[in-house]
């Protein structure tokens, strides 16, 4: 499990690096945004954000437990811990790198507007659905590999939102490498945490 969690970071670690600068660039030339709009594009990217993370976590898990062969027959797929997985594995982890780890950074550079924003509580109405969508999808229909590209990409984007809506104007170049620390270890570490590495924790050696 190490050498696979390992492997899998390195691996990501160059397009999110990719996504990061992309999404600095964008920060220094939208520097006036309102608010008001950042709120708006980050409620629209954090639930595909969630969508797509309960689609692949549930995914890991169905593809090495209930779509083994003969393990319906034998009673042992547990569609009960496959929801668990998919929910906390994308709702909770998502939270933590859309919304957590860019408010510590915020926190940090004392940005004006910054809040939280926990999205399966301020609107809770939104974005549990869209994980339990996600995981049905994930239990019919299992795949990883596109949503999680896609998952990494919007996961990249909704904390840059996050950020936008607590910056005022312009940032200090002290303040743009603080920004890209925690916009890269926001997405690389929890994405690769809900996808792959928790999901198979509740799966048995084989």
């Amino acid at each position: 499990m190490s050498k696979r969690i390992l492997e899998e970071l390195r691996h990501h670690a160059p397009f999110t690096i990719l996504g990061a600068v992309i999404g600095m660039l964008f920060m220094v030339f939208s520097a006036r945004m309102p608010h008001q709009i950042a709120y708006s594009i980050f409620y629209i990217l954090h639930p595909m954000h969630v969508v797509l993370s309960s689609l692949v976590t549930a995914s890991i898990y169905n593809l090495h437990t209930c779509k083994q062969p003969g393990v319906h027959q034998k009673g042992k797929c547990n569609l009960w811990l496959l929801f668990i997985i998919g929910y906390v594995g994308s709702v909770g982890i998502a939270t933590l790198s859309d919304s957590v780890i860019p408010f510590l950074g915020e926190t940090m550079l004392g940005m004006p507007h910054r809040q939280v924003h926990i999205g399966f509580i301020e609107k809770w109405w939104l974005i549990n659905p869209l994980a339990i969508i996600g995981i049905t999808i994930a239990y019919k229909r299992p795949s990883t590999k596109f949503p999680h590209l896609g998952h990494v990409l919007i996961s990249t984007w909704a904390s840059i939102f996050h950020i936008k809506m607590a910056a005022e104007g312009t940032l200090s170049l002290s303040s743009y490498a603080v920004v890209f620390a925690f916009l890269f270890l926001s997405v690389w570490l929890p994405c690769c945490i809900s996808d792959i590495v928790f999901p198979l924790l509740f799966v048995k050696k084989k």
